[in-house]
């Protein structure tokens, strides 16, 4: 499959539903998110979007593949640096989805006046490992036996050349 072209677009109160639906499946499947399933509604809220910046979602023809969230890694004097969330719907991975969105998120991130990001739990086993590093992320740290015995990365990127 080529890359797929999408409209990546900041989510509105009416997306959060299938978001959710979306999310919740990833994570009952296991996929690159350390949420125990089943994922309750209140917990997704929490997570992506009460304490988010922003939430973007990517469509294709009209329907959802993907979304992201970006919140501050940390509070107060640390909340410079970003963090963020992302998931791709099975059949749209290794198609450029992903990687259109994380270039899109660290645009997005500079507008909202961040000047880093972080990633806190990349699982080793994560394939998008190395587009982190293609777009300028560092390997910072590893944590090991993060999540059921897999070690987890943190990775780190300073935003100062992107253009907003």
């Amino acid at each position: 499959m080529g890359v797929v072209p999408v409209d990546i677009r900041m989510a509105t109160v009416d997306d959060y539903d299938e978001v959710f639906v979306a999310f919740s499946r990833i994570v009952a499947a296991g996929e690159g998110f350390p949420q125990q399933p089943p994922l309750t509604r209140p917990d997704f809220d929490d997570y992506w979007v009460a304490h988010s910046s922003a939430v973007s979602v990517a469509h294709f023809g009209g329907y959802l593949v993907g979304a992201y969230y970006l919140k501050p890694n940390f509070v107060g004097r640390a909340a410079h640096i970003a963090n963020a969330g992302y998931f791709v719907l099975a059949p749209y991975r290794s198609t450029g989805v992903g990687r259109t969105m994380v270039e899109h998120s660290l645009r997005q991130a500079r507008r909202l006046g961040f000047d880093a990001m972080q990633f806190n739990l990349v699982f080793e086993s994560n394939p998008a490992r190395a587009m982190y590093r293609n777009l300028g992320f560092e390997e910072v740290g590893r944590i090991p036996d993060a999540v059921e015995g897999e070690d987890a990365l943190v990775y780190w990127r300073s935003l100062e050349d992107i253009e907003p």
